[in-house]
């Protein structure tokens, strides 16, 4: 991955409880604020989502884009940029270990815009993406 910002919460539950929540897009709108529609367009294998339509709506960024998911068991899930209209990659990732008191997520991002823009803005968006990310993560899991 390019440069790219990470960050990392424990979720009171197990590995496989968290990559559930994960894999479930369709409750996507539910839990993570932006993700207005999703739709599944490729099913791997596994039955996990190979390539996901997600439209976001933060307000004055409304955009629509296509990933490619891969996954790792209940361990870690990746995915990549297929196509957007504002984004010119979009790179992420989440892994999981069993922790003492649950489970580390592990969330690492990295986003390049078709719009200039100075690193240090862009990093500031992608640990405000990740920390909410991680959030609604972790109550829609422990709840």
């Amino acid at each position: 991955m390019p440069e790219h910002t990470r960050s990392s919460i424990t979720i009171d539950a197990t590995p496989a409880e968290v990559m559930a929540v994960i894999a479930d897009f369709a409750a996507y709108p539910a839990w993570t604020g932006e993700v207005k529609e999703i739709e599944v367009l490729e099913t791997a294998e596994d039955g996990r989502a190979a390539q996901v339509r997600l439209l976001l709506d933060a307000g004055a960024i409304r955009d629509e884009h296509v990933l490619a998911y891969t996954w790792d068991g209940d361990r870690e899930v990746s995915w990549t940029l297929v196509r957007s209209q504002m984004l010119r990659s979009l790179d992420g990732s989440y892994v999981l270990a069993p922790a003492k008191t649950g489970t580390e997520v592990t969330y690492q991002l990295a986003v390049d815009v078709k719009i200039p823009m100075l690193g240090m803005i862009k990093r500031k968006a992608e640990k405000v993406i990740i920390d909410r990310a991680l959030a609604g993560l972790k109550k829609r899991v422990e709840s």
